[in-house]
């Protein structure tokens, strides 16, 4: 038997292979659904009635093979700033509009737009949110009492100094025996999931030796049902809609970057290629059904994903098994699951924060000292210090700005004269000199975008010239401008105006398809004339000698050209046409 599509090459002899692996990622993701929706200020069903439904739909529905969806670290700080602002009812409806956005963002065929978020950005943020998912779980790490939590870094850390004093010793040594067991089984049992061994290893000697001393699931949010969650739609009004649209688009944006990155992580491993647009619709439906079964906004999860992969992942069918075996541990293992002391959940999720970090490449950005340093240090900063919203706003923006200034710096603009020196006598800037500068022809040579962000640069740079020297001839060598925009044509319109009101002429050398096609379509190609554009700057720079006034150039002593000596002398005069001497090049993109 032999599938199509997603599934296309699949044989029922890889059902086995899909089986394993669905299993292995199942078990992974228990307690990591449990303690992402602990952190997110939800009870620890949620994490798992997630886990079952997201993760079912992203595999039926999403646009990649192996991604595994689900409860992330990534949502923690902002599901709990919604959770703590508006509460957890106003938290589904929160994921539902961000499940429309989703959906409507991959209708329109905008997951592409999402690679183009700067890296800065993203190590930025995911750094930070690193650092809140590792600070917050020092509570129940240490089995701290009383601790009151906030929305901010700095007040939770107030609070957590404020009751250092009620430390409890044996969370303490519950928590390291998780951790210990974690590390010790990343190194010598990579094959053994290391946070459900941590996890059961800790669990069992609280229950024997510290029982009733170690908070548990059970004591703080009280004992998890063993039955499937219950459809319930949310009570939507208007009012929480407008309320909740902010946060669900921060819960859209995140979501379909974290599922994207995820995708393209599985496209490395498998060897595989993602539908971006395909995957946003698939996560946009996961989280519009979730939160009817009380589950918490989800997306791709890279981790589970990778594991799935190496695994030994066929299909997406490992994805929807992965679902159905948490749904089966629910129902028959959730007593058990409700004695796990939160002092267990809280080196799991520590780990989570540091693998996440992105440390590497945080560090390796920093020590660069460039404006990506800054736009990193301040997304970082913001995410940890304010919030999510905020820090990717603020980020983004400052990434826009620099990025138009470091455009706009790269532009060049150059007058130009043939070097004799150099082959095929290619125009060199260096050959203009006080002496040597054709008062009739002005070459210019533009390198960059001629974009809103560096159209000035062409007005200082040329107009500037041509209001002290009014040549006969400008010829503009444009071989080397990929892109221009409608103020970067606004500023060449108004140099050919001023160019032709004087009485002279404009020559374009090289120009590419885009510019090229803004010309055509806002008429300035016709006012500059077909015949004044050409492929090579050597066919430009003899059409614009025949152009020469003669009576100017007898006498002259600058000697721009081959043809000037003969015309200096005056052969014009004497009823001789000089010979143009001047060589063609016939290099791509009109480069002399």
């Amino acid at each position: 038997m032999k599938w199509t599509g997603r599934f296309e090459g699949y044989h029922a002899s890889a059902i086995r292979k899909d089986l394993i692996s669905g299993l292995i990622v199942g078990i992974i993701a228990i307690p990591l659904g449990m303690g992402f929706a602990i952190a997110a200020g939800v009870k620890p069903e949620y994490g798992i009635y997630t886990t079952i439904v997201a993760g079912i739909l992203t595999s039926l529905l999403g646009g990649s093979k192996f991604l595994i969806g689900g409860p992330t670290g990534a949502f923690i700080p902002v599901l709990y700033a919604v959770v703590l602002q508006y509460g957890y009812e106003n938290l589904l409806i929160a994921g539902f509009l961000a499940g429309i956005m989703l959906v409507l963002m991959g209708a329109l065929k905008l997951g592409a737009l999402i690679k183009f978020i700067p890296r800065p950005v993203t190590i930025g943020f995911t750094s930070g949110i690193a650092v809140i998912i590792f600070s917050g779980q020092i509570p129940n790490f240490l089995g701290l009492k009383e601790i009151r939590k906030h929305e901010n870094f700095l007040p939770n850390m107030k609070e957590i100094a404020v009751h250092l004093t009620s430390v409890n010793g044996y969370s303490v040594a519950t928590a390291i025996i998780c951790l210990s067991f974690i590390l010790l089984s990343m190194k010598y049992l990579p094959k053994v999931p290391s946070s459900l061994l941590g996890l059961l290893v800790s669990s069992v000697a609280a229950a024997l030796f510290f029982k009733g001393d170690v908070a548990t699931i059970k004591t703080t949010y009280g004992a998890i049902p063993t039955s499937l969650p219950q459809f319930h739609f949310p009570a939507v009004t208007w009012d929480r809609v407008q309320m909740l649209l902010r946060p669900a688009f921060v819960i859209a944006m995140l979501g379909g970057i974290e599922s994207l990155l995820s995708a393209v992580v599985a496209d490395r491993m498998a060897g595989s290629r993602h539908n971006s647009n395909r995957e946003l619709v698939g996560q946009g439906i996961a989280n519009m059904v979730t939160p009817l079964f009380g589950g918490i906004p989800a997306t791709g999860a890279i981790a589970r994903t990778a594991t799935n992969i190496r695994s030994g992942a066929v299909s997406p069918l490992s994805g929807i098994i992965h679902g159905l075996v948490v749904m089966l541990v629910l129902v028959v293992f959730a007593p058990y699951a409700s004695e796990v002391p939160l002092a267990s959940m809280a080196p799991i999720l520590m780990v989570v924060a540091w693998n996440m970090s992105e440390r590497r490449e945080f560090f390796h950005i920093l020590k660069t000292r460039t404006s990506d340093s800054v736009v990193l240090a301040i997304t970082f900063l913001l995410t940890v210090l304010t919030n999510l919203t905020t820090a990717v706003e603020v980020g983004l923006l400052l990434a826009v700005i620099l990025f138009v200034k470091r455009m706009s710096d790269a532009l060049k603009v150059a007058k130009v004269l043939p070097d004799p020196a150099a082959r095929h006598g290619k125009v060199k800037p260096h050959r203009v000199t006080e002496n040597r500068d054709c008062p009739q022809i002005s070459i210019y040579t533009i390198e960059g975008a001629l974009f809103f962000g560096a159209s000035d640069m062409l007005e200082k740079s040329i107009k500037d010239a041509l209001s002290r020297q009014r040549p006969n001839v400008l010829l503009l060598r444009m071989g080397k401008v990929p892109f221009m925009d409608m103020t970067g044509e606004s500023s060449l319109a108004a140099l050919v105006n001023d160019v032709k009101l004087a009485g002279g002429n404009v020559l374009v050398s090289g120009i590419q398809p885009q510019p090229l096609e803004v010309l055509r379509r806002t008429g300035l190609f016709e006012r500059i004339g077909a015949e004044s554009l050409f492929a090579h700057t050597g066919e430009a720079i003899g059409h614009a000698i025949s152009q020469l006034d003669a009576a100017k150039c007898v006498g002259c002593q600058h000697f721009a050209f081959r043809e000037c000596g003969a015309l200096s002398n005056g052969a014009r005069e004497a009823g001789e046409r000089p010979k143009l001497e001047h060589a063609v090049d016939r290099t791509p993109n009109g480069v002399l």
